[in-house]
């Protein structure tokens, strides 16, 4: 069996002065998270305060590299199917994440993905992965 992936319509991301730099860099390409200034270690989902020892932090680029953690095809949600995935990110942070531009049933734990970006309403882009 194969299920290709598909382009599907994506919601327009909710941006404020927390996220706005994060939403800024994925309209140039670019995944970038936040890193503690005093622990030194990155997170997600991207916050002013660390939230491993509470120290301020700062952006970062990432390599936007790293692997699936866990992955399931969702056929029956909606008319297109797609993958939802838990991506762990070469520098260790995971993320919640859709997986595209592949044969969905041949996505497998530990495969290597790289991020693309998909457009979304109102002109933001979508950070999703896709194997490399």
């Amino acid at each position: 069996m194969s299920t290709p992936s598909s382009d599907r319509p994506l919601a327009a991301p909710l941006v404020d002065a927390a996220t706005e730099y994060f939403w800024n860099a994925t309209r140039e390409g670019m995944l970038c998270t936040r890193l503690c200034k005093t622990c030194g270690k990155p997170h997600w989902y991207p916050r002013p305060l660390c939230p491993f020892c509470m120290g301020e932090t700062e952006w970062r680029s990432l390599s936007g590299l790293g692997f699936i953690y866990s992955v399931s095809v969702t056929r029956k949600a909606g008319p297109i199917p797609y993958a939802i995935a838990y991506v762990t990110l070469d520098e260790g942070i995971t993320m919640l994440t859709n997986v595209v531009d592949c044969d969905l049933d041949t996505l497998r734990i530990g495969q290597r993905v790289k991020v693309c970006f998909k457009p979304a309403e109102g002109g933001g882009m979508i950070p999703m992965f896709t194997p490399t």
